[in-house]
Parts: structure tokens; sequence; C-alpha cells
């Protein structure tokens, strides 16, 4: 009886909330995350209505299992949906962590597998590095396509024929597309519904839009209509996913680095380093700072 009240008093106690923005440059722009770092008692219906309540793309739930391995079970849930695999809230939550326990590598326990994340201080400030899981991208169904096309109301003849259409996956399946030009990228005015509903059919979680400024520089967009967002400014694990489509496609040579810049359109300037070792089963790694919000 005792642990039944007990329990029933932890479901309703107002949650210790965090607030961080990842990938910001230099403290601005990024994308904001809530983070739970304790959140043992809490079943899916509160970690669902707290990142209601939090109204972020993500929110991350963190549970300690191994304290003296440093691991933890990470759940992350959108406004609308619990979500396999979230880049951003993946860094915002190991920053939190090293602020307060100090630097150093940690293991995240995904529903999409286990994600190791290094944390050291450059410049004074905590710089957090994921490890994808061992990704994969395949080709892009010709349907699909054309039903994303007419939904983001793009014409074919405006995407790059260097980069072609893939879903790629380091976590979490999302379409890659690439516009042409900057221009095309910034112009960013698509059916909500639509999308949404085809994104939800397929398992989308976002669509990795991209534009090629050189061989190692890109400029994404990322809608995520599943989660409720028009667009997410700062998308980590969309990230992964392009650096995984960028070493299947060889349009880069291992071990290489590329920087993306995301959230420029939307006022939310964001920076996502990736990093792509050899191996097609290796997992891409992808590195960011992050900052409280309102601190």
């Amino acid at each position: 009886m005792t642990n039944t009240a007990s329990q029933t008093q932890t479901q309703t106690a107002p949650a210790a909330v965090l607030r961080y923005t990842a990938f910001d440059v230099n403290g601005a722009g990024g994308n904001p995350a809530g983070v739970v770092l304790d959140a043992r008692g809490m079943d899916e219906a509160r970690m669902q209505q707290i990142a209601a309540e939090v109204g972020y793309s993500e929110t991350a739930f963190l549970i300690e299992e191994a304290a003296d391995e440093r691991r933890y079970r990470i759940r992350y849930f959108s406004p609308l949906a619990e979500v396999a695999f979230c880049g951003h809230a993946t860094i915002a939550t190991a920053v939190a962590l090293a602020e307060r326990e100090g630097a150093g590598d940690v293991v995240f326990r995904t529903s999409a597998g286990e994600v190791a994340v290094g944390t050291r201080e450059e410049d004074g400030r905590i710089m957090a590095t994921l490890t994808s899981v061992p990704p994969a991208v395949r080709a892009a169904d010709d349907a699909d396509l054309a039903a994303a096309l007419t939904a983001l109301r793009w014409d074919v003849a405006e995407l790059d024929p260097a980069l072609p259409p893939r879903i790629a996956n380091a976590g979490n399946d999302h379409l890659v597309l690439a516009a042409g030009s900057r221009e095309r990228l910034a112009d960013l005015d698509y059916d909500f519904e639509a999308l949404g509903d085809l994104m939800a059919r397929r398992g989308w979680t976002t669509v990795q839009l991209v534009w090629r400024e050189s061989e190692t520089v890109f400029h994404a967009r990322d809608p995520f209509p599943p989660g409720g967002v028009v667009e997410d400014p700062a998308t980590g694990a969309a990230a992964a996913a392009f650096g995984a489509y960028l070493r299947d496609l060889d349009l880069v040579v291992p071990p290489a680095r590329v920087t993306i810049h995301q959230g420029e359109d939307m006022g939310r300037p964001s920076r996502l380093v990736v990093d792509v070792p050899s191996g097609a089963d290796t997992g891409i790694r992808v590195s960011g700072t992050a900052a409280p919000i309102g601190g």
C-alpha cells in the first residue's frame, strides 16, 4: 500500500524540467529541448503530459541505470508522441549532466539502441559529441517522393541531381531532399497536413531539406509535422542520418567532417558538426553545444 501511494505521488508531483537550447551559436539560436534528469516513477502518460506542457519539439526523460558506469535509459517525447531518438535533446541532456556531474563519457539507452555521448570543455563551454547507432540508407519510393514534393510545393526540376533523394536512418527515418539553390531552400511554404500525413504513414521523423554550399558545408531545414512543429531549428538525428547519406553515396571521403547550418531562415541559427568515419556500419558522430534558456 505504501509503495502504491509513493508511486502515485511521484507520478503527480511537479517535474523538474530544465530548458536548454542545443546546437546554439555562441549562446544564441539553437533548438530548445526540455530535460528531465530524474524521471524515475514516471509512466508514458506523465512523460507525454510534461512534453506537451513544455511545448518544445522534444523533451528528454532520463532514468539512471548504472551510476558507476554512467549509463542511463533515455526517452524522448514531442508534444504529440514518443520519438525513438532525438539528437538535439541528447546533446542538451549530456551538457546538463556534465554541468552538474563533470564532463566525461555517458551511454544513453534509447529506443533505437545505445548511443554513446562524450562531453568535454572547450573555450569555457561544454561540447558534446554523440555517436549514432549503425545507420542505413535506402532508395526513396517514387510515389512517396512525388507525394512529398507535392506537399512541399517543390518541382523535381528544383532538386540537385548530384544529391539524389534517399531515406536515411541513424536512429529514425528521414527523407533527404537536396535543393538546387539556396533560394529554393529559403522559400519553405508547405502543406502541413498533407506532408504530416505522408510522414506519419511512412514513419519519417523529419524531411531533411539541404543545400550544398561546398563539399563539406551544407544548409538544412527540417519540417517536423509529426511532432506538431512546422520546422525544427536544429536536428541532430537528421544530421547523423545525413552523414550516413553522404558516406553511402560517396559524396565525402571518410574520415570527413561536415558542417551543417540550420535554423537561419527561421531566425534561430544553429551549427551542427558531423564527423563521418569509414566503414558502412560505423555510427556517425554529431557535435554541438547547449546553453540553458533564461540562465
